[in-house]
């Protein structure tokens, strides 16, 4: 705790190891916190909120004034973490403002699969945040679970197919179209994908992420791999569950793709089925899911936390920013 912020607690948040998962961070009660007050206290108290984000996780600010896009963008600045831009991801999303963007832009009724973000090229963010501008009508929660919990399930449970995944890693594969295709979660196009209309550039910025293109009559095939499924941190001296294995295999899905052809062992094999989908529940058991409420700020460790997303009744508005 520090002077000007308290640890406040949720009905929904779970303890590991004696921490609590997430963090919630709130205003001194009784205090009035003026949106200035805000960004000063973040600057101020940088050491503290780091530390806590490296201890839990997830940090969650629930009850202070950020009411915009823009107060959401400023938040994001006073922290200080640098910006990443979005090359190489497949949701469609839409820059709001400074480095913000809306969050996956998929249909309300479609669940979006536990994944790192980005974890299927080279380059992703460490850090990322959320902000929940407009409350959902119900549902639409952004369940969070801990990466090192379920590498620890998963090498318990099976652990010739977790050996096989630390020796030959994962293929990824994906098509995509010209143009961005709003109903689809993996719906980003080639064009947005890698910020150009030059198919020659397009393929230079593929290279540079460690992609292949196989350039198609109505669009690209784009093959990433093999790639570490798994990662040590040397900081926590963990392994963590670093893939987006279960969400290509069980939500990679739309017009243009098949998910089981969307990851591949390493070598080429298929994947079985059966353990990705007991993964899946594992990922579920594990996972700690709040309701969202106005305001609210996630910051999420990307190498120690996987996040999803839950179908929801309108409206919904949620930010999101993505740092180095």
């Amino acid at each position: 705790m520090s002077g000007s912020l308290v640890e406040t607690q949720i009905p929904q948040q779970k303890l590991f190891s004696g921490i609590q998962f997430p963090l919630v961070i709130s205003p001194p009660p009784a205090v009035h916190f003026t949106f200035s007050a805000l960004t000063k206290t973040i600057e101020a108290e940088k050491p503290y909120l780091d530390a806590q984000l490296r201890k839990s996780g997830a940090v969650l600010l629930r009850g202070f004034p950020v009411n915009t896009a823009s107060d959401f963008n400023d938040v994001v600045e006073a922290f200080g973490f640098e910006e990443l831009p979005y090359v190489g991801g497949a949701a469609p999303r839409t820059n709001v403002v400074g480095r913000v963007f809306t969050a996956n832009e998929s249909p309300p009724d479609q669940k979006i699969p536990f994944h790192h973000e980005m974890a299927q090229v080279p380059e992703y963010p460490s850090k990322l945040f959320f902000f929940c501008e407009v409350e959902p009508g119900s549902g639409g929660e952004t369940p969070i679970v801990l990466s090192h919990i379920v590498y620890g399930r998963m090498k318990e449970k099976y652990p010739e197919f977790v050996d096989k995944l630390e020796e030959h890693g994962l293929i990824y594969n994906r098509v995509l179209g010209e143009d961005d295709d709003p109903s689809s979660p993996i719906g980003r196009g080639w064009k947005s994908t890698f910020m150009t209309k030059d198919k020659s550039i397009a393929e230079q910025r593929a290279a540079k992420l460690g992609m292949k293109l196989e350039w198609l009559a109505d669009g690209v095939k784009s093959i990433m791999g093999p790639i570490p499924a798994v990662k040590y941190i040397s900081t926590t001296q963990r392994k963590i569950w670093f893939n987006s294995m279960v969400a290509a295999y069980t939500g990679w899905e739309d017009a243009r793709n098949d998910p089981v052809k969307a990851v591949t062992f390493g070598d080429g094999s298929p994947l079985p089925a059966d353990i990705i989908h007991d993964c899946l529940k594992i990922l579920e058991e594990e996972s700690v899911a709040f309701p969202w409420r106005k305001g609210d700020v996630l910051l999420l460790d990307n190498l120690a936390v996987l996040h999803s997303r839950k179908s929801f009744t309108p409206p919904r508005r949620v930010l999101a920013s993505l740092c180095k």
